[in-house]
């Protein structure tokens, strides 16, 4: 399977204890989940709606690539 792979990154918002859909190319998207996984299911069923919604012309299957990244901060003197 060839073709676009649509971008959606997403970060953990510590305080709300959530993946939350940060930046994406596909228009309109907005998610959170409270783990990756959930977030990557949800993602399965908006990202297809969005593109057709949206007119994006997209192959059959649509691909897309969830990006996560969280920062943690440590102490240099935690031992």
């Amino acid at each position: 399977m060839t073709g676009r792979t649509f971008t959606v990154n997403a970060a953990w918002d510590a305080e709300a204890r959530v993946w939350t859909v940060s930046d994406s190319d596909v228009p309109g998207l907005a998610a959170e989940a409270d783990t990756v996984e959930r977030l990557q299911a949800k993602l399965r069923g908006l990202i297809p709606e969005l593109l057709a919604e949206n007119g994006v012309a997209a192959p059959e299957p649509v691909a897309f690539a969830l990006v996560a990244t969280s920062t943690t901060y440590v102490s240099r003197n935690a031992a």
